[in-house]
């Protein structure tokens, strides 16, 4: 079984992966769509994070592509629905780089605040300023934040230990938690937050999502921060704001064009104004948030890969069943009909075979049903399995 990691994918992921048996090839950048698709055929593991698009046609370019990884929190660049139709289980790691991003957005909110960038580059240049004009304390200041999931949220506990009242908003009804309160517009969080940070996702009904409108509603003289993704904010719009002093700063970790590796030239409108922090998508770009990804990723494709697992996957109905030794395992993924569970066992039951235990579940859809037997599963009746008009993709995995 081969692997394709793409984007400097942390190396605890390569050893997990290694260790079960899987060979592993890495690529140190991201590949575009011609790129990739040329490099799928014989790889049974995708791993990429936020700058690979997998696209249909990368997906269709990939017959024997069983799973694939987002070694990050975003599936976005990832066409779910085709990888779904092909029984290509995909899985993310929602969790596990959500305190690293909070902190950058802790650290920039307060850098922003005291215009530390400014006082640091002035110091650079043998300029000592050591005015406190303009330099505000964090404490008690009001911070919107826009995306109550699993970063904002979190978010919203630190910075109201920090003293800052919280404000949110969200499309979905999300518990406020500790004294956050919960807004029911966009505009009435602009409205009351000297602070704005924006914690949505990449889905293209958000492209665009704040622009000259959303900012000419802000609180003068407030701040704002971007850590999600690069095509919800209008950069131009922003830039005419903070030019004309009506945004005091702001901090952009994401943008709509990004450099595929490092060392690739970076343009940007925002460049080189006062008060604005730039970094390279480095949120959850911290030694520890990566091997914590790289270890979650990489057990989840690896569970999937030789047990069939699709605990947490964002794409497939998920299933789990414990693995014994000396069993035949079947993974059916399905089109979800009614009667199709009994045609499978009809199947199993025409050719004698005994069930040890089976584990059904669906989403939407699509079904998926794992099946154990004793003894190993004829070819034969694998072909019968594969050829049920419902059948969507079937493998038989030996338990050793």
């Amino acid at each position: 079984m081969r692997a394709l990691l793409l984007e400097n994918i942390h190396p605890e992921g390569i050893r997990l992966l290694s260790e079960r048996g899987i060979e592993v090839e890495t690529v140190k950048g991201a590949l575009d769509e011609e790129e990739l698709a040329s490099r799928m055929p014989g790889v049974q593991l995708l791993g990429i994070r936020s700058k690979t698009n997998v696209t249909r046609r990368v997906l269709e370019a990939a017959p024997d592509l069983l799973g694939v990884g987002a070694f990050c929190i975003g599936t976005n660049q990832i066409d779910l629905a085709a990888a779904a139709e092909r029984g290509v289980a995909v899985f993310n790691a929602p969790f596990s780089n959500t305190r690293s991003v909070v902190e950058l957005v802790i650290a920039e909110i307060i850098s922003l605040a005291r215009h530390l960038t400014d006082k640091n580059a002035a110091m650079h240049a043998g300029v000592w300023d050591k005015s406190a004009k303009g330099a505000h304390e964090v404490r008690g200041r009001t911070l919107g934040i826009v995306g109550y999931g699993n970063i904002g949220s979190q978010l919203s506990v630190v910075a109201e230990s920090l003293g800052m009242k919280v404000y949110f908003y969200d499309v979905a009804d999300k518990l406020a938690l500790g004294n956050a309160q919960r807004c029911d517009s966009l505009d009435e969080l602009l409205a009351v937050a000297e602070t704005v940070s924006l914690h949505v996702d990449g889905r293209a009904g958000n492209a665009g999502f704040f622009g000259a409108e959303q900012l000419a509603k802000m609180r003068p003289r407030s701040l704002f921060l971007n850590l999600c993704r690069g095509i919800v904010v209008d950069q131009e719009a922003l830039r005419d704001n903070l030019l004309s002093g009506h945004i005091a700063g702001a901090a952009l970790d994401v943008f709509p064009d990004e450099p595929k590796t490092t060392g690739d030239p970076f343009v940007s409108s925002l460049q080189n104004i006062p008060n604005v922090i730039l970094t390279p998508h480095v949120g959850g770009s911290t030694e520890e948030a990566q091997s914590d990804i790289g270890r979650f990723v990489a057990l989840k494709l690896g569970d999937y890969a030789t047990g069939g697992a699709t605990t947490m996957s964002v794409n497939l109905p998920q299933v789990i069943a414990a693995v014994e030794p000396g069993r035949s395992r079947i993974l059916h993924v399905h089109r979800n009909v009614p009667g199709v569970l009994a045609r499978v066992n009809t199947v199993l039951g025409d050719a004698g075979v005994n069930i040890e235990g089976q584990t059904l579940s669906t989403r939407g859809e699509l079904g998926y049903v794992i099946t154990d037997t004793v003894g190993p599963v004829r070819s034969d009746l694998a072909e019968r399995l594969r050829d049920l008009p419902e059948t969507v993709r079937l493998r038989v995995l030996s338990c050793d």
